[in-house]
Protein backbone atom coordinates (compact mmCIF):
# COMPACT_ATOMS: atom_id res chain seq x y z
CA UNK A 1 0.00 0.00 0.00
CA UNK A 2 1.43 3.41 -0.58
CA UNK A 3 1.93 6.09 1.61
CA UNK A 4 -0.82 8.44 -0.32
CA UNK A 5 -3.29 5.88 0.24
CA UNK A 6 -3.57 5.39 3.98
CA UNK A 7 -5.99 7.30 5.83
CA UNK A 8 -6.67 8.06 9.42
CA UNK A 9 -10.27 8.35 9.54
CA UNK A 10 -11.05 5.41 6.40
CA UNK A 11 -12.79 3.18 8.76
CA UNK A 12 -13.67 0.72 5.54
CA UNK A 13 -10.29 -0.15 5.21
CA UNK A 14 -9.31 -0.23 8.60
CA UNK A 15 -12.54 -3.37 9.35
CA UNK A 16 -12.57 -4.65 6.05
CA UNK A 17 -8.92 -4.17 4.78
CA UNK A 18 -8.85 -4.00 0.96
CA UNK A 19 -10.51 -7.20 -0.20
CA UNK A 20 -14.14 -6.91 -0.96
CA UNK A 21 -16.66 -7.46 1.30
CA UNK A 22 -17.59 -10.61 -0.03
CA UNK A 23 -14.32 -12.01 1.28
CA UNK A 24 -15.64 -12.43 4.83
CA UNK A 25 -17.78 -15.24 4.37
CA UNK A 26 -14.92 -16.29 2.76
CA UNK A 27 -12.83 -16.04 5.67
CA UNK A 28 -15.85 -18.17 7.34
CA UNK A 29 -15.11 -20.74 4.88
CA UNK A 30 -11.48 -20.84 5.48
CA UNK A 31 -11.05 -20.88 8.74
CA UNK A 32 -13.85 -23.70 9.63
CA UNK A 33 -11.96 -25.61 6.92
CA UNK A 34 -8.59 -25.02 8.47
CA UNK A 35 -9.97 -25.74 11.69
CA UNK A 36 -11.40 -28.84 10.87
CA UNK A 37 -7.38 -29.51 9.19
CA UNK A 38 -5.79 -28.63 12.37
CA UNK A 39 -7.82 -30.74 14.70
CA UNK A 40 -6.89 -33.77 12.16
CA UNK A 41 -3.42 -32.69 12.68
CA UNK A 42 -3.13 -32.40 15.94
CA UNK A 43 -5.14 -35.77 16.60
CA UNK A 44 -2.33 -37.73 14.69
CA UNK A 45 0.22 -35.36 16.37
CA UNK A 46 -0.44 -37.53 19.49
CA UNK A 47 -2.44 -36.97 23.19
CA UNK A 48 1.25 -35.12 24.26
CA UNK A 49 0.23 -31.89 22.31
CA UNK A 50 -2.78 -31.27 24.32
CA UNK A 51 -0.91 -31.86 27.91
CA UNK A 52 1.95 -30.46 28.88
CA UNK A 53 4.18 -29.30 26.40
CA UNK A 54 8.05 -30.13 25.78
CA UNK A 55 10.33 -27.68 23.76
CA UNK A 56 10.05 -29.39 20.30
CA UNK A 57 6.23 -29.80 21.13
CA UNK A 58 6.45 -25.62 21.79
CA UNK A 59 8.02 -24.90 18.62
CA UNK A 60 5.40 -27.25 16.85
CA UNK A 61 2.35 -25.13 18.11
CA UNK A 62 4.09 -21.75 17.27
CA UNK A 63 4.81 -23.02 13.28
CA UNK A 64 1.18 -24.68 13.58
CA UNK A 65 -0.14 -20.73 14.50
CA UNK A 66 2.02 -19.44 11.89
CA UNK A 67 1.02 -21.38 9.25
CA UNK A 68 -2.96 -21.21 9.80
CA UNK A 69 -2.74 -17.39 9.99
CA UNK A 70 -1.93 -16.95 5.98
CA UNK A 71 -4.13 -19.26 4.34
CA UNK A 72 -7.40 -17.98 6.47
CA UNK A 73 -6.96 -14.53 5.73
CA UNK A 74 -5.06 -13.31 2.81
CA UNK A 75 -6.99 -13.55 -0.37
CA UNK A 76 -4.19 -14.48 -3.18
CA UNK A 77 -3.24 -17.14 -1.16
CA UNK A 78 -4.98 -20.88 -1.50
CA UNK A 79 -5.33 -23.63 1.57
CA UNK A 80 -3.57 -25.97 -0.30
CA UNK A 81 -0.27 -24.41 0.87
CA UNK A 82 -1.26 -24.33 4.26
CA UNK A 83 -2.47 -27.67 4.01
CA UNK A 84 1.20 -29.09 2.47
CA UNK A 85 3.00 -26.98 5.05
CA UNK A 86 0.24 -28.43 8.03
CA UNK A 87 1.17 -31.94 6.94
CA UNK A 88 4.93 -30.80 6.77
CA UNK A 89 4.90 -29.75 10.69
CA UNK A 90 3.23 -33.15 10.83
CA UNK A 91 5.90 -35.59 9.68
CA UNK A 92 8.72 -33.35 11.35
CA UNK A 93 6.88 -33.81 14.85
CA UNK A 94 6.72 -37.72 13.85
CA UNK A 95 9.89 -38.04 12.35
CA UNK A 96 12.17 -36.00 15.58
CA UNK A 97 10.02 -38.20 17.79
CA UNK A 98 11.24 -41.01 15.70
CA UNK A 99 14.98 -40.01 15.88
CA UNK A 100 14.90 -39.39 19.63
CA UNK A 101 13.19 -42.85 20.53
CA UNK A 102 16.34 -44.58 18.28
CA UNK A 103 19.43 -42.19 20.33
CA UNK A 104 18.99 -40.97 23.71
CA UNK A 105 21.14 -37.82 22.75
CA UNK A 106 18.81 -37.13 20.26
CA UNK A 107 15.82 -37.37 22.48
CA UNK A 108 18.25 -34.73 25.38
CA UNK A 109 18.76 -32.31 22.31
CA UNK A 110 15.04 -32.37 21.18
CA UNK A 111 13.09 -32.52 24.35
CA UNK A 112 15.74 -31.22 27.06
CA UNK A 113 16.39 -33.43 30.50
CA UNK A 114 15.51 -33.21 34.04
CA UNK A 115 17.38 -31.22 36.52
CA UNK A 116 18.04 -32.00 40.34
CA UNK A 117 16.68 -28.85 42.45
CA UNK A 118 16.45 -30.23 45.65
CA UNK A 119 19.08 -32.63 46.86
CA UNK A 120 18.13 -34.60 50.76
CA UNK A 121 16.62 -31.26 52.00
CA UNK A 122 18.75 -28.71 50.67
CA UNK A 123 18.06 -26.41 47.77
CA UNK A 124 20.65 -26.81 44.73
CA UNK A 125 20.44 -23.00 43.85
CA UNK A 126 23.12 -23.44 40.92
CA UNK A 127 20.45 -25.48 39.23
CA UNK A 128 17.73 -23.05 40.02
CA UNK A 129 19.38 -20.32 38.18
CA UNK A 130 20.80 -22.31 34.98
CA UNK A 131 17.07 -23.68 34.94
CA UNK A 132 15.55 -19.79 35.48
CA UNK A 133 13.69 -20.64 38.55
CA UNK A 134 13.22 -18.50 41.41
CA UNK A 135 13.38 -19.72 45.16
CA UNK A 136 9.81 -18.57 45.76
CA UNK A 137 8.89 -20.36 42.73
CA UNK A 138 9.97 -23.64 44.23
CA UNK A 139 8.83 -22.73 47.26
CA UNK A 140 5.46 -22.33 45.82
CA UNK A 141 5.22 -25.57 43.85
CA UNK A 142 6.51 -27.23 47.36
CA UNK A 143 3.76 -25.54 49.08
CA UNK A 144 0.68 -26.43 46.87
CA UNK A 145 1.95 -30.53 47.62
CA UNK A 146 1.41 -29.50 51.47
CA UNK A 147 5.15 -29.39 52.10
CA UNK A 148 6.20 -26.95 54.42
CA UNK A 149 9.24 -28.23 55.91
CA UNK A 150 12.31 -28.95 53.56
CA UNK A 151 13.32 -31.71 55.35
CA UNK A 152 10.50 -33.87 54.60
CA UNK A 153 11.86 -33.56 50.83
CA UNK A 154 14.33 -36.08 49.59
CA UNK A 155 14.70 -34.96 45.88
CA UNK A 156 12.85 -32.51 43.18
CA UNK A 157 13.87 -32.50 39.60
CA UNK A 158 12.12 -30.76 37.08
CA UNK A 159 11.24 -32.77 34.13
CA UNK A 160 11.58 -32.00 30.66
CA UNK A 161 8.28 -31.12 30.23
CA UNK A 162 8.46 -28.85 33.19
CA UNK A 163 6.20 -30.75 35.55
CA UNK A 164 7.73 -31.05 38.64
CA UNK A 165 8.28 -34.93 40.46
CA UNK A 166 8.45 -34.77 44.25
CA UNK A 167 10.12 -37.80 46.39
CA UNK A 168 10.01 -37.18 50.27
CA UNK A 169 11.14 -39.23 52.86
CA UNK A 170 9.31 -41.64 54.72
CA UNK A 171 9.67 -40.18 58.72
CA UNK A 172 10.13 -35.76 58.50
CA UNK A 173 13.87 -34.58 59.33
CA UNK A 174 14.94 -31.24 60.46
CA UNK A 175 14.51 -28.60 57.87
CA UNK A 176 14.40 -25.60 56.34
CA UNK A 177 10.94 -23.65 57.01
CA UNK A 178 8.74 -22.77 53.77
CA UNK A 179 5.87 -20.82 55.31
CA UNK A 180 5.22 -17.66 54.39
CA UNK A 181 7.54 -14.99 57.09
CA UNK A 182 5.46 -13.38 59.54
CA UNK A 183 2.28 -16.21 59.18
CA UNK A 184 2.53 -16.84 63.56
CA UNK A 185 -0.74 -19.27 63.26
CA UNK A 186 0.92 -21.36 60.52
CA UNK A 187 4.72 -21.04 62.28
CA UNK A 188 3.37 -22.22 65.63
CA UNK A 189 2.66 -26.10 64.24
CA UNK A 190 6.30 -26.36 63.96
CA UNK A 191 8.88 -26.73 67.00
CA UNK A 192 12.56 -25.27 66.79
CA UNK A 193 15.49 -28.34 66.62
CA UNK A 194 17.97 -27.70 69.35
CA UNK A 195 20.36 -29.92 67.91
CA UNK A 196 20.20 -29.14 64.12
CA UNK A 197 21.26 -26.11 62.44
CA UNK A 198 21.14 -25.44 58.66
CA UNK A 199 21.53 -22.56 56.13
CA UNK A 200 19.03 -19.87 56.27
CA UNK A 201 19.12 -19.72 52.24
CA UNK A 202 19.16 -23.63 51.18
CA UNK A 203 18.63 -25.47 53.87
CA UNK A 204 22.13 -27.22 53.41
CA UNK A 205 22.17 -28.64 56.98
CA UNK A 206 25.31 -28.32 59.07
CA UNK A 207 27.33 -31.76 60.05
CA UNK A 208 30.77 -30.10 62.07
CA UNK A 209 29.83 -27.26 64.01
CA UNK A 210 33.26 -25.57 62.70
CA UNK A 211 31.07 -25.02 59.17
CA UNK A 212 29.79 -22.04 61.31
CA UNK A 213 32.11 -19.90 60.90
CA UNK A 214 32.32 -20.82 56.74
CA UNK A 215 29.85 -19.68 53.71
CA UNK A 216 27.83 -23.10 52.68
CA UNK A 217 29.68 -25.04 50.78
CA UNK A 218 26.44 -25.44 48.86
CA UNK A 219 24.76 -21.62 48.20
CA UNK A 220 27.99 -19.68 49.76
CA UNK A 221 25.51 -17.98 51.67
CA UNK A 222 26.83 -16.90 55.45
CA UNK A 223 23.32 -17.40 56.98
CA UNK A 224 22.32 -20.27 59.92
CA UNK A 225 19.60 -20.84 61.33
CA UNK A 226 17.98 -23.59 63.91
CA UNK A 227 15.85 -26.12 61.17
CA UNK A 228 12.07 -26.68 62.15
CA UNK A 229 10.33 -29.67 62.61
CA UNK A 230 6.64 -30.07 63.05
CA UNK A 231 5.32 -30.71 66.46
CA UNK A 232 3.06 -33.79 65.94
CA UNK A 233 5.58 -35.78 64.37
CA UNK A 234 8.95 -37.35 65.17
CA UNK A 235 11.53 -36.00 63.20
CA UNK A 236 14.78 -38.21 62.70
CA UNK A 237 18.17 -36.81 62.46
CA UNK A 238 20.20 -36.33 59.41
CA UNK A 239 22.24 -39.39 59.39
CA UNK A 240 18.78 -41.86 58.69
CA UNK A 241 18.07 -42.39 55.74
Amino acid sequence: MKKEEIHWLDWHRILLGTAPEQFLLEVLIRTIVIYFILLVILRMLGKRMGGQLTISEVAVMLTLGAIISIPMQVPDKGLLQGVLVLVCALFFQRGSNYLGLKNRKIERLLQGKERLLVKNGAIMTEQLISMKISREQMIAVLRSEKIYNLGEVRRVYMEASGLFSIFKYSKPRPGLSLLPLGDEEIGSEFSISADATICGECGNPIIDPKELDMACKNCKANEWKAAVIPRERLACNFDSP
